[in-house]
C-alpha cells in the first residue's frame, strides 16, 4: 500500500505537470479543470461521505453476521449504487450548461461554452468514481488493499498517454466556438475519462480473487436506514466544502486567466507534503486513538493527539518555510515547461503566500480524525463550515479589491487563513470534549521551530545576497540549496533547542536498528 501510494502521488504530479505544459495556465486549462473537478465533487456529495462513515463498517458487519457472508447485501448495494450513480450521471450531462454557468459565471475571461463541452465528455466519470470508490471499500472489508491502491496508478498513466496523443495532434482547441467534434478536445475529455473507467474495471479481478462474485439484486437493506443519520452529516460537510469550491472558481474567473488552474495546482503542492508524511503520521495514529476512544480511554487518547500534533509541526514547519522562501523559485523550476511558463512564477508567488496554510489544515485532519475515532460526524462538520464561514467573505472581496492578477494570490491566502481558524477552532472544541489537550506542549514544540526558522531564513537570504540565479536552471539550483539550508539549520537548531520530538527520534529503536542495518558488518 504505501509503494502504492507513493507511485500514485508521484504519477498524479507529473500529470499535473503534463496538463500545464501541454494546456498552459490559462482559459482552456481553467475550463477543463472545472469540468473534470465537477464529476468527483458530485461523486463525493452522492456517494463519498457515505462510502467513508456508512459503507465499510456495514460491510465488515454483514460479512460477520449474516449466514452468505455478506454477499446478498454488497450485491444489492452494488446493485443501488449503480443504479443512483447513473442517474445522477445523465443528469449532470443534461444540466452541463448550467453547472457552467454556475461555477464559473458569466464574465468575460470565462469560458462556460468551453466547459460546457468538456462536461458532456468528463461528466460520465460520476458512475465510475462511485464505483471505483465502492470496489474499493469492499476490497478493504475484505482485508484486500492492493487493488485499490494501485488503481489510480493506472488512471495517471492512461491520462499521461492521453496528454501525448493530445501533443502529436496538430492544432489548438477551438475556444471561440468550443466544438465538441474538435479532435483535441475529443483526445482530452475522452482520455480523461478512460483513466477514471480503468480506475474502476481493473479492481475487478481482485473482487473476484476476494470471493465476490456479481449479481443484480434489487431492494434495501434496513442497516443502511439505520445509518443514514450519520451519513448525512458527511454529506453535509462535503456539500459545506463545495460551497466554498463553488465561490472560490466564481472570484478565480473574474481575475486573470489560469487563476484557476493556478489555485488548483497550488492546493496540490501544499497536498504533497501533507499526503507523504503528516497522512502517513495520521494513518498510523488513527487506530491507536480508535482503540483509545473505544476503551474511553480519554487520557491515552489526548496523549496520541498530542503526540501527533507535535510530530506533524516538527515535520511540516520546515517544508513551511522552503515553500515560502522558494515559492516562486518552485513555481519557475516545475512550471516553465511548454504552455506553463508565462503563469509559473505567478503560480510559485501564491505558494509562497499561501504555505503558512499547511501546518493549520494537518492539524485540523488530526483534529477531525479524533471526533472521528469517539463516532462524532457532526462537530467536523460545524469545523468545516466555520472555516468556511471566514474563508467566503474573503473570496468574494479578492476579485474587488485586488488586480486581476493578484486575486489568485488573495484566494490562496484566504484558504491557508481558514485552515488556521479551522485549527484554533478545532483545538477549543476538543478541550470542551476532553479536557486539557495538551495545548501548551504542542505551542513550545511550535516555538522551537520558528526559533530556529530564524537562522535559516537569515542563512538564505545572506546566500540570495551573494549570488544571483537566473532562469529555470538557476531556479532548481536556489531551491535545492535553500532545501539544504533550511532542513540542515533548522535540524541543529532544533536539537540544540533539545527539541524533543527530534531527540527521541534520534535515539528511536527503529533508527538504531535501521543505521545498524546500513553499516558495514565485519567479514
Amino acid at each position: 500500500m504505501a509503494v502504492a501510494t507513493l507511485v500514485s502521488r508521484i504519477t498524479g504530479f507529473l500529470r499535473q505537470l503534463a496538463l500545464a505544459a501541454v494546456l498552459g495556465l490559462g482559459v482552456v486549462s481553467d475550463s477543463y479543470t472545472v469540468s473534470n473537478t465537477l464529476p468527483a465533487m458530485l461523486y463525493e456529495i452522492l456517494l463519498g461521505g457515505a462510502l467513508t462513515s456508512v459503507v465499510v463498517p456495514l460491510l465488515v458487519r454483514a460479512a460477520r453476521e449474516d449466514s452468505d457472508q455478506g454477499e446478498a447485501y454488497v450485491q444489492r448495494l452494488v446493485t443501488v449504487a449503480c443504479v443512483a450513480l447513473g442517474a445522477a450521471s445523465v443528469l449532470a450531462i443534461a444540466a452541463a450548461p448550467l453547472l457552467a454557468v454556475l461555477f464559473l459565471g458569466d464574465g468575460e475571461d470565462a469560458n462556460p461554452q468551453l466547459t460546457t463541452t468538456f462536461g458532456y465528455l468528463l461528466l460520465a466519470q460520476i458512475l465510475f468514481y462511485g464505483l471505483s470508490g465502492l470496489f474499493g471499500a469492499i476490497l478493504n472489508a475484505r482485508s484486500s488493499f492492493g487493488p485499490p491502491a494501485w488503481a489510480p496508478v493506472l488512471n495517471n498513466v492512461i491520462v499521461l498517454v492521453s496528454l501525448g496523443i493530445y501533443a502529436l495532434v496538430p492544432g489548438e482547441i477551438s475556444v471561440n466556438p468550443a466544438r465538441l467534434s474538435d479532435p483535441k478536445l475529443l483526445v482530452l475529455g475522452l482520455g480523461t475519462t478512460a483513466g477514471i473507467v480503468a480506475q474502476a474495471l481493473v479492481q475487478i479481478p481482485g473482487l473476484r480473487r476476494a470471493g465476490f462474485a456479481f449479481g443484480w439484486r434489487w431492494g434495501w437493506d434496513s442497516r443502511l436506514t439505520q445509518a443514514c443519520g450519520m451519513a448525512a452529516w458527511f454529506v453535509l460537510y462535503v456539500l459545506v466544502g463545495q460551497l466554498g469550491f463553488l465561490i472560490t472558481t466564481r472570484s478565480a474567473a473574474q481575475g486573470d486567466p489560469g487563476g484557476i488552474v493556478i489555485y488548483s495546482l497550488v492546493w496540490l503542492l501544499l497536498q504533497l507534503p501533507y499526503g507523504v508524511l503528516g497522512y502517513s503520521l495520521l494513518t498510523a495514529i488513527m487506530p491507536r486513538m480508535s482503540r483509545a476512544a473505544a476503551d474511553s480511554d480519554w487520557r491515552g487518547l489526548v496523549g496520541h493527539l498530542s503526540a501527533a500534533s507535535r510530530y506533524l509541526i516538527v515535520l511540516l514547519i520546515p517544508i513551511t518555510v522552503v515553500f515560502t522562501l522558494a515559492g516562486a523559485q518552485i513555481g519557475v523550476a516545475l512550471f516553465s515547461l511548454g504552455k506553463a511558463g508565462s503563469n509559473a512564477e505567478r503560480l510559485g508567488t501564491a505558494l509562497a503566500v499561501s504555505a503558512f496554510g499547511l501546518l493549520p489544515y494537518a492539524v485540523t485532519m488530526l483534529q477531525l480524525r479524533v471526533f472521528y475515532s469517539m463516532a462524532d460526524a457532526r462537530t467536523p462538520t460545524m469545523i468545516n463550515a466555520v472555516m468556511v464561514a471566514v474563508k467566503l467573505p474573503l473570496l468574494l472581496a479578492c476579485p474587488i479589491f485586488l488586480d486581476d492578477s493578484d486575486v489568485v494570490l488573495g484566494l490562496t491566502a484566504a484558504n491557508s487563513l481558514s485552515c488556521v481558524v479551522g485549527a484554533m477552532v478545532g483545538q477549543v472544541w476538543l478541550r470542551r470534549r476532553l479536557g486539557r489537550v495538551e495545548t501548551k506542549r504542542s505551542l513550545l514544540t511550535l516555538r522551537n521551530c520558528l526559533l530556529s526558522a530564524v537562522p535559516a531564513v537569515g542563512a538564505v537570504l545572506g546566500l540570495r545576497a551573494l549570488t544571483d540565479f537566473n532562469g529555470v536552471g538557476g531556479a532548481w539550483l536556489d531551491l535545492v540549496l535553500t532545501t539544504v539550508i533550511v532542513g540542515v539549520v533548522m535540524g541543529i537548531a532544533l536539537i540544540v533547542l533539545r527539541t524533543p520530538e527530534l531527540t527521541e527520534a534520534l535515539r528511536s529503536p527503529v533508527l538504531a536498528r535501521l543505521v545498524r542495518s546500513t553499516s558495514p558488518r565485519e567479514p
